[in-house]
């Protein structure tokens, strides 16, 4: 009984109430909190208003850039394309430097993978915009997974449990999200849904507690915390939630498995040390050792940057609340809190670029979507104000 409180204590501690959701982007503010004097200025225009909307809206959430209306560095402008297209053309000083096209499932993906291909050319980082959400909703009490852009267009419900849903993780093809839910007994148990049909299929239902499910980058393996055997502990598992395997042994409460981006290794949640700390072993067993964050009493939640294999990001408690810091593996850089959030930063999910990461920022009363670029500690909303939403995880692009 005593291990079962502590794992929920610590899986359950950063979870809050939520309210319903709009599908349009409102209220896109951000919290500056100091300037990156290596920004790159830039004028951006879209040949539409639709077009110029958005990637203004894009581009304003990359602390990379700084929008100006004349002068730039770069002149960066989208046009609609045959076939759906669009089509993004950089210059610079006057002179076309790039041209090309872009399709998409709407003008409104298509857009965003023209402004990646926009961002890499300029800046040489690995562009964001394309990337996918999943994240959770609440409605009357009730917690539901959704799905949509980066800049909360084109959302949709996946999950109608008409319970708690917790913790959606995206395979890395894209095309099913494996997630925690409490709708059929009241305990939880992870559950696989495909994102054509909606069909949700059991993936482990063990007794005890059954959650935190996540795939490897290849998709063949997924961790996952399981209490059957009496203690919360990480197992593996294939991709079908078969040869489930133990690798944690411990009398401590196990919570987060993240693969490394090559999927050698789990970085993982353990209080073996008195309180929640990070810890790193082989994804296919043996001995862990803890992360030397040195940096606060309480870390958690992390997850593994594919943009930069380096760094590793995760939630700490600062005082009397919660932050975003990033551990470079490599030891260039020391440990430090990436985040200025008003009330709580948590939950962070790296982007492509291994810079930008999507964070939750709560209050009391409220929680709310965030890009943050860990470089300059600059916050931009992506969810609109008064709309609870957290627990998001990202695909592509």
């Amino acid at each position: 009984m005593q291990n079962s409180l502590r794992f929920f204590l610590l899986l359950f501690a950063l979870s809050l109430p939520a309210l319903a959701l709009r599908a349009q982007v409102r209220d896109l503010g951000d919290v500056s909190i100091k300037i990156d004097a290596k920004t790159i200025a830039v004028t951006v225009s879209g040949a539409t208003p639709e077009l110029d909307q958005l990637a203004n809206v894009a581009f304003n959430a990359h602390g990379r850039f700084r929008r100006v209306s004349s002068g730039g560095a770069f002149d960066i402008r989208f046009a609609p394309a045959a076939g759906g297209q669009v089509e993004a053309q950089i210059r610079k000083g006057g002179a076309v430097v790039a041209t090309q096209a872009f399709s998409g499932s709407s003008q409104r993906q298509a857009l965003f993978r023209a402004a990646d291909f926009a961002v890499e050319r300029v800046s040489g980082l690995k562009g964001f915009f394309a990337s996918k959400l999943a994240f959770i909703v609440e409605r009357g009490g009730k917690m539901e997974v959704h799905t949509g852009d980066l800049f909360f267009g084109e959302v949709r419900q996946i999950t109608r449990d008409n319970s708690q849903a917790l913790k959606p993780r995206w395979s890395p093809d894209g095309r099913k999200l494996l997630y925690t839910s409490y709708f059929k007994n009241g305990f939880p148990d992870i559950y696989q849904i495909d994102l054509s049909s909606l069909q949700r299929t059991a993936f482990v239902t063990f007794r005890g507690t059954n959650s935190s499910a996540r795939f490897s980058p290849n998709g063949q393996q997924v961790a996952m915390v399981l209490s059957g055997e009496g203690n919360p502990e990480i197992y593996v598992s294939t991709a079908q939630g078969r040869q489930v395997a133990r690798r944690t042994r411990t009398a401590a409460v196990e919570a987060s498995p993240c693969f490394s981006p090559d999927g050698s290794q789990l970085v993982y949640t353990s209080d073996a040390a008195g309180g929640p700390q990070l810890y790193i072993m082989p994804a296919g067993g043996g001995q862990s050792r803890r992360l030397a964050t040195n940096i606060s009493g309480y870390c958690a939640e992390p997850d593994w940057s594919r943009g930069n294999p380096n760094l590793i990001a995760f939630t700490v408690r600062v005082g009397r609340g919660y932050q975003i810091a990033v551990h470079d593996l490599s030891g260039r850089t020391p440990t430090r809190i990436v985040s200025k959030a008003p009330g709580d930063a948590i939950e962070p999910v790296w982007l492509a670029d291994g810079r930008h990461l999507i964070y939750t920022q709560r209050s009391p009363n409220a929680r709310r979507l965030f890009i943050l670029d860990t470089e300059t500690s600059r916050s931009t909303a992506i969810s609109a104000a008064g709309v609870q939403v957290s627990e998001a995880s990202v695909h592509g692009p």
